[in-house]
Parts: C-alpha cells; sequence; structure tokens
C-alpha cells in the first residue's frame, strides 16, 4: 500500500487540491480509505489528517471502513421507486445475503441506498463499484448476483448490464443541429471576440442551470477582473433527481460542450478549464478523456489553438456523491480538494473562485448553447422563445409517461404540451425542476416553461392519479435531510426537523399543530438557510400544502373527545329541582378563594 499511495500522490504532483481525486482512486483500490492512507497521504500532501478524515466523511462515496469487494448501490430517487425499486431491492439482497446497508459477512459485497443516478429515464437503477446499472429487474438481478457470487471481474460483465441509453425523443433548435468540431472557435475568431461576446449577450441566453443569470454579463464581469490567471467551470454535477440531460449531452455532444468552454477561455482570457463530472457518471470518464484527446490532436485545445495564440486545455474532475456539489460556491470548493461547503457570497466565483481567482462556472446545456449561438448568430437563437426567456430548454422527462427521456422545447411551451408529446394520461401533478422547483396540479397544466413562469434546470416528474402525494412529499423531504451538508443550522437541523414531521403525518399520527408547525418550519428554513439547497429543501412541503391542504388535513389523525359525564349540566339541573342558587350550591376550584 505504502508504494501505491506515494505512486499515487506523485501522479498528482503532490498537490493537495487532488485530495478528492486521490481519494477516490484509493477507494477504488480498496474499497475504503485505510488509516495508513490518511497517515501517509497527511505527510505527502501535505495535509492535516483531521481534514483528510473529514472530507472522507463529506463525501457518500468515500468511507472510513471497508465495503465489499462489490459494492451495489441502489438508486433511491422516487423514480427508481415508481418503478418497483423497494422489492428489487429486497430480492437482490436476499439473492446475495445481505443486508441493505451492510456488508457480507465474506467481504465480498455491500448492499445500500444512494440518491439519484441520473438514469431516471432507465431505472430502476444502480452502480457497481461506481459504474452504472441500468433497467433493473429479478432476471438482471439473477446475472448480477450470479456474477458477483463466481467472483467475475467487472470486466468480464456482459455490456448489456451497463447499457445507457440517450433516448433523445424531441430534438428541437439545438439538437437538431449540432456544429461542426472547430466551428465556433473559427466563427468567434472570424467575427472578433468581443463582437462574439456582444452576440452572445444580443442572444438573451441565461444560465440553463435554472437561477438564469445572464451568460454575456458574467463572462463579460470575469473578462474585466484585473488578475490574469482566470478559469472556466463547466458544472457537470447535475444531481437534481430526475435530471439526467447533461449526461445525455456530454455523451453525444461532448465536442460541442468543450467548444463551448473553449469559446468562453478565449473571450475571459482563461488558461485552464475544469468539467466537474458527477461520480454517478464513472461510465463516461474515459470517454470524455478520449474526446479531449482528439480535440488536443485537432488543435482546439492544448497550446496556440487554430494558431490564434489562445492556450487552453480542460481537465476532468470526478464528483464523489454529494449533491450540494451542484451548488457553484460547493463546487469550487470540492475542485479544490475540499469539502463541498458553499462560501459566503459575496465575492461570487466571476471575481473570486477557484483558487481564489476569477472564474467562469456555467453547466454543461449553457456552454452547449454558447457554442451554438457562435456559429449560427444571435438573432437564430432570440427568435425562439419569449421576450425575457429566448431560446430552447432541454427537459429530462420521467416518470408516468409512455416514452420518457430528452425533449427540446421553445421557451413558452405549455406544460400541456409536454405532456401530451410524452405520452402522458391521467396526470395528478408535475414536479418541475427537481425536489427543488414547484409541484404543480393539473389545474395548471397551461402554465409555461419561462423564467418568470416555471423556471427549471431541466427535471420534469409526472404523476399520474394513482400516486400519493405523500409518497411523494416523503421521499423528497429524506432526500434533502440525507444531503444537507450541514454547514448552517436552519439547513441542517430543519431538514431533520422537517423529514419528522412529515413522517409524523405520513403515518397518520399528525394533529391540526402538526401541520401548522410543518408549514413554520418550511418558512423558516426557505428564508433563514445559507445555500439554495437549504432555501428550497421545504419546496415539496410547502407546495402541496398550498394546493392540497385537504389531503394533509385527511391525513392527521382523528381526535374526537366527549365527556362520559356533564357536571357542570348535571349541577344546574340539581340547583333549578333544588331552587337554590345561592354561593353554597356552587363548586369552586382550588384556588378560588385565594
Amino acid at each position: 500500500m505504502k508504494q501505491f499511495i506515494q505512486d499515487l500522490a506523485e501522479k498528482h504532483n503532490n498537490q493537495e487540491k487532488q485530495l478528492l481525486q486521490i481519494l477516490r482512486e484509493i477507494q477504488a483500490c480498496y474499497h475504503y480509505i485505510p488509516e495508513q492512507a490518511i497517515e501517509q497521504l497527511s505527510g505527502l500532501l501535505p495535509i492535516p489528517r483531521t481534514r483528510i478524515i473529514g472530507v472522507v466523511e463529506f463525501y457518500s462515496f468515500l468511507h472510513l471502513s471497508p465495503r465489499g469487494q462489490y459494492e451495489l448501490l441502489i438508486s433511491d430517487c422516487l423514480t427508481d421507486h415508481m418503478r418497483g425499486k423497494k422489492k428489487l431491492t429486497a430480492y437482490l439482497a436476499e439473492k446475495l445475503d445481505v443486508a441493505v446497508g451492510a456488508v457480507r459477512k465474506d467481504g465480498l459485497v455491500s448492499l445500500d441506498n444512494t440518491s439519484c443516478t441520473g438514469m431516471c429515464d432507465q431505472g430502476p437503477a444502480g452502480m457497481v463499484n461506481g459504474y452504472a446499472l441500468t433497467r433493473l429487474d429479478r432476471a438482471r438481478i439473477d446475472r448480477i448476483a450470479d456474477l458477483i457470487n463466481r467472483r467475475e471481474p467487472l470486466a468480464a460483465w456482459p455490456a448489456d448490464l451497463f447499457y445507457v441509453d440517450d433516448s433523445i425523443a424531441k430534438p428541437g433548435l439545438l439538437l437538431k443541429q449540432p456544429i461542426v468540431q472547430g466551428a465556433a472557435l473559427r466563427s468567434a475568431f472570424k467575427r472578433g471576440l468581443k463582437a462574439t461576446l456582444a452576440e452572445i449577450d444580443q442572444s438573451g441566453l441565461r444560465g440553463r442551470g435554472g437561477a438564469g443569470f445572464k451568460t454575456a454579463m458574467k463572462w463579460a464581469f470575469c473578462a474585466g477582473e484585473a488578475q490574469s490567471e482566470r478559469y472556466v467551470v463547466c458544472n457537470a454535477d447535475e444531481g437534481e433527481p430526475g435530471t439526467f440531460k447533461d449526461r445525455v449531452l456530454l455523451n453525444s455532444f461532448a465536442h460541442q460542450v468543450f467548444e463551448g468552454m473553449t469559446l468562453c477561455a478565449a473571450i475571459v482570457g482563461a488558461r485552464q478549464g475544469f468539467l466537474y463530472l458527477r461520480g454517478e457518471y464513472l461510465h463516461l470518464y474515459e470517454y470524455l478523456q478520449e474526446i479531449l484527446h482528439q480535440r488536443r490532436q485537432a488543435g482546439l485545445l492544448g497550446t496556440n489553438i487554430l494558431r490564434e495564440e489562445l492556450d487552453f486545455d480542460i481537465d476532468i474532475h470526478l464528483g464523489a456523491g454529494a449533491y450540494i456539489c451542484g451548488e457553484e460556491s460547493a463546487l469550487i470548493e470540492s475542485l479544490e480538494g475540499k469539502a463541498g461547503i458553499p462560501r459566503n457570497r459575496p465575492p461570487y466565483p466571476v471575481t473570486h473562485g477557484y483558487l481564489g481567482k476569477p472564474t467562469v462556472v456555467n453547466n454543461v446545456e449553457t456552454f452547449f448553447a454558447a457554442s451554438a449561438i457562435a456559429v449560427n448568430g444571435a438573432d437564430w437563437f432570440a427568435q425562439v422563445g419569449t421576450e425575457k426567456s429566448a431560446g430552447t430548454k432541454i427537459l429530462s422527462i420521467s416518470g408516468d409517461c409512455a416514452r420518457p427521456g430528452i425533449y427540446e422545447y421553445a421557451f413558452g411551451t405549455t406544460i400541456q404540451t409536454v405532456l401530451n408529446d410524452c405520452g402522458a394520461t391521467d396526470v395528478l401533478g408535475v414536479q418541475i425542476g427537481g425536489p427543488s422547483g414547484t409541484f404543480i396540479s393539473s389545474q395548471e397544466f397551461d402554465r409555461k416553461l419561462a423564467f418568470e413562469d416555471l423556471a427549471t434546470g431541466g427535471s420534469v416528474i409526472i404523476f399520474n392519479e394513482s400516486r400519493n402525494i405523500f409518497d411523494i412529499v416523503h421521499n423528497f423531504t429524506h432526500f434533502f435531510a440525507h444531503e444537507s451538508c450541514g454547514f448552517c443550522t436552519p439547513c441542517r437541523v430543519g431538514t431533520s426537523l422537517l423529514k419528522k414531521q412529515v413522517d409524523k403525518i405520513y403515518e397518520g399520527h399528525g394533529s391540526a399543530g402538526d401541520v401548522a408547525a410543518l408549514e413554520e418550519l418550511g418558512q423558516l428554513i426557505r428564508v433563514y438557510s445559507h445555500c439554495g439547497l437549504g432555501q428550497t429543501a421545504a419546496n415539496p412541503v410547502l407546495t402541496t400544502l398550498e394546493r392540497y391542504p385537504e389531503l394533509y388535513q385527511n391525513k392527521l389523525k382523528k381526535i374526537s373527545y366527549e365527556p362520559g359525564f356533564d357536571l357542570d349540566g348535571a349541577l344546574d339541573i340539581a340547583r333549578r329541582l333544588a331552587q337554590r342558587d345561592d354561593a353554597a350550591a356552587h363548586l369552586s376550584q382550588v384556588g378560588d378563594h385565594d
């Protein structure tokens, strides 16, 4: 082990900012982070061992105690539950003779739940040693259990168990017209970089992560900073349950995403970029490295790109199972090898980002769209959509519909149109933007996809009339309590209290006072939490409570108390019969005469 750790540290130039990547490789080799490795790394990097332990404990894919040689994780996303995940997990546990959350006695296999793995269009899904498993059913589980019990190396497993379908159901403006490699950069250099930034500004492109900040403005702020060292970061940590569009864009359109990053680098003056790839997409890692290699070979990355004196390259950093790292400042902390705890803002990343330098952080879809705008121009993009929401939005659609998958719509499209296209019938409601978004009822399907109405990072989960609102709220509330980073009290304590309060009502033990307390607690978490996770953690409760108050009331424990003997009534009758109403005919409470 000593030589392995030393070689690993040298491979990463003994840099503490590489800590997370180093720990990932140790976990992959030993299936936990041994104490000996922590001690050795503490001297090599050098980093206090307590900080290393803190990082290990923060990320759900890293462990201080041994896991199985085959680490099985089953997605606990609501869409997986809707496809029978609970029974399948129980079947898998029985086949492998291991309890959920435990390691088998022989150490061969461990089984546990994990948050959404980004396979909601082909669940129930899971992972083995970090690699995605899709479309799980009893037949596949039988094969997986057999392979594990025979100790078959993962490399020898049948490829169909790992097959991930891109399932592009409805391409639109962007997906129908992918650009030719290098076209965006050539157009930008021909037009001029300032003119290209102006073109992106005129297109109205806004960040596609959900917040909707103007892309050109962010790039201009970064370019205007006095410091010469700047960075470009692509946020591919789409951890919102129900979202999987970035997975598809990176698998089918990686060149265009990387070209958008390079375009940004040319405009802001960056020499280094990072793709922060969520750990659940490990299956894309080698493929994306090959795409980067191809681009270097083609003169589209590296030094003197297209002989325009542009030097820029991209590294891929893998996450390790932390939803909060989708928040840009938490992502930067993770890039620096730390626990992904959101920073206080201001200052914002665009002035004080990676290593304290000006940094542009955009998501995959934003870079994908920017490169297309550089080629086709602002008007091509801006002619689609609404006045405040130009262009299109790529959606990940899952849940109760005939055709889950990737759909691209012009902003301004109604939810009813989306439901018609994906074959959704008898719809109870739709979760727009994942658990942190908004639940809309069947009375609101004329609402539109747009920043000014229903803003979304891309997740759309559909529920039909057979679903129970409380199952949805219960799952989402547990998700937020599990994923809270623990930094601020309103979120750390609030999400835990919210979970317990929901559990109480969900199990039929709630009273009217509990519903009132639930709403009050939700508002407190929303107002006082440090970052977006906490500020949106109560949305599943608040949005359903607003739309279905009668369901919450019906779920409450029935308390009807009728006294067996009415003492006051009996005394009144006695007084009237005795024709007495003097003071001695009335009972007094203890203390009345004090």
